[in-house]
This record gives structure tokens, sequence and C-alpha cells, in this order.
């Protein structure tokens, strides 16, 4: 038996997990058996009170009995991914802001996402991703280059595995065979310097193969939406890795099911452990029969440098 003293914000929870007891309510239970009368826990832990904590082997019998909360199978769902025939549009929100201590500056990008299941190749899901319905903030002329730019890609081809994890994003042959004829008509229609740099690095995005698949596996719809939301699911909680903000910084995320009360749709909640100035909160709506989403919501913050930048990010189903 170890004697611990109370932290502020500690609880039995929070302890219990350190000690790797499954279910909080024996480190009660134990403390209560053996403290004084006067530390007896009734409710919520007290800062710089006495917990008696059980010992390794105390601790083992407990978890034996296997009835910790987060053993419920409700808790730990296998999510499926059932794509076929699934085509519906969606509602993209993405708004952006960035602080410092001299000025704020926000823009908010919406526009409409048309993903459809095209069929299966051995072991992997194909789908084609349209994007439309473009309306910027800023409504500036390089905005709507980027916009027309990522229309004349239409559709774009993504390749998943049978747990909806990217495998590849690219093009239609056609569109390749097509693109110079599409960047002279983008190149008349935007006929300025500023234009014609971005256009030639368009190009190269576009022409590589292997770039253009880097970037889009990037996109924030794409990496969002086919998140790793199916990994196993252990004691409650599945571990995915996402990348967030413009430099694609790399973070582990914990995913947890928000109520374990459903039956159609299930809701999934994500946060990160808040460190060097990086917090992320997420919740998805899936859907239990097929696995796909119907609707998300991201905001994640990365503070560096003196600048604060803000995403929020809502994607929801259409049709």
């Amino acid at each position: 038996m170890i004697v611990h003293f109370i932290l502020s914000g500690e609880t039995l929870e929070s302890i219990s997990e350190e000690i790797n007891l499954e279910n909080p309510k024996y480190l009660k239970e134990f403390h209560n058996a053996h403290c004084a009368k006067e530390d007896i826990i009734h409710d919520k832990l007290i800062p710089r009170k006495k917990l008696l904590i059980p010992d390794h082997k105390t601790i083992k019998e407990y978890n034996s009995r296997n009835d910790a909360p987060f053993k419920d199978s409700k808790l730990n769902p296998e999510l499926p991914f059932k794509p076929e025939n699934f085509s519906k549009i969606f509602s993209v929100i993405n708004k952006e802001i960035e602080e410092t201590e001299f000025e704020k500056k926000s823009n908010v990008l919406l526009y409409t996402v048309s993903l459809k299941w095209i069929g299966k190749e051995e072991n992997f899901h194909i789908f084609q991703l349209f994007k439309n319905n473009f309306s910027d903030q800023q409504g500036s002329m390089m905005s709507d280059l980027a916009s027309e730019c990522i229309r004349s890609l239409n559709p774009i081809v993504i390749k998943t595995d049978e747990k909806g994890g990217v495998i590849n994003v690219s093009l239609k042959e056609e569109t390749i065979y097509n693109f110079k004829d599409n960047k002279e008509r983008l190149a008349d229609l935007f006929p300025d310097q500023y234009a014609k740099i971005y256009l030639d690095e368009f190009e190269l995005a576009v022409l590589d193969k292997n770039m253009f698949d880097r970037r889009m596996r990037e996109d924030i719809f794409i990496k969002t939406y086919f998140a790793d939301l199916r990994n196993g699911f252990k004691n409650g909680k599945s571990l995915i890795k996402q990348t967030i903000g413009e430099e694609n910084i790399p973070i582990e995320v914990l995913q947890k099911v928000m109520d374990k009360q459903y039956i159609d749709e299930i809701v999934l909640e994500q946060n990160n452990q808040p460190k060097n100035g990086i917090d992320f909160n997420g919740k998805y709506v899936v859907n239990m029969k097929t696995g796909l989403v119907k609707e998300l919501e991201i905001k994640h913050i990365i503070s560096q440098y003196g600048v604060k930048n803000t995403t929020f990010l809502t994607i929801q189903e259409l049709s």
C-alpha cells in the first residue's frame, strides 16, 4: 500500500489510469476500507488529503474481475467500411483565423463535395470526388483561380484499403491528357503574372503523379473524411494519427465513443493531449451499418512563434 497526497485536478479516474487500475471504483473502495474515518472519500477527491493506493498484486486482482466501464462492448465497437453504392453530396465549411499580438485575420471557404463509390479492384475501394460551388470570403483573383484549378481536375480518384484508409489519390488519364488545354483556358481567364506563376506550379503538381498523390492526401477533406476511424478499440479508446495545419504537423489523437446508447449512428469524439501549442478536438457521426461518415466537426489550434492559428472544419451530408 502506498500513501499518495492528492494534487489539484486529480480524480479517481486519472490516478487509476496512472497506476493501471482499470475500474476506478476499486481505488475508492480500497482507500475507504483502509483509511481513518476522517479520510473517507464520499464524492470528489480533496487536494492535499491522503489517498491510499493498492499494491500491484491487489491491482492485478481487481483487474481480473474484468468489470471496468470501458470494457463495455458498446464502447469498443468494430466499425465497418461498406461503401458499396455510396453516393453523397457534402457541404464543407473551412474557417481559418490567424491572431498575433497586433492583428487578427480570418477567412471562410465554403464548397460542396460529391463523393461516389465506383467499384472495387481486388481488395481496394475506388471513389470519385468532385469539388464544386466554391465561395471564398476574400474573393480575390488568386482564390478564384485556385477554385477554378480545382474544378478543372474533377473527378479526383481515391483508392482506399478495406478499412477506408487512403492508399492513393490520382487523376483520370483523360484529365491529364487534356491538362494543356485546361491550362490555356485558365491562363486566358486570369491574364496576370502571378496567375502564370501559380499555373506553372499547378502544372508541376498535376503532371507529377507522386507529387499529386502526396499533396492530395493532405487535402483537408480527404484526410479528415478518410481518417483512421476504424482502428481497433481497446479499453474504450482508439488511437489515430493525423496531420494538421499548412505544415502538416503530425499528431496522435485519442478517439472514444461519446454516447454508448447508439443504434443506427455512433458519435465519436477525438482529442489530443494539448502540448507544444497544439490542441485538437473533433466529433464524427458515423453510420453503424456502412461505417461511412455522415458529418464531422473539427477544431484545432496551433500556437507557435507568437502566432495563433485556429481552424474550424465542418462537413455535413446534404443528400
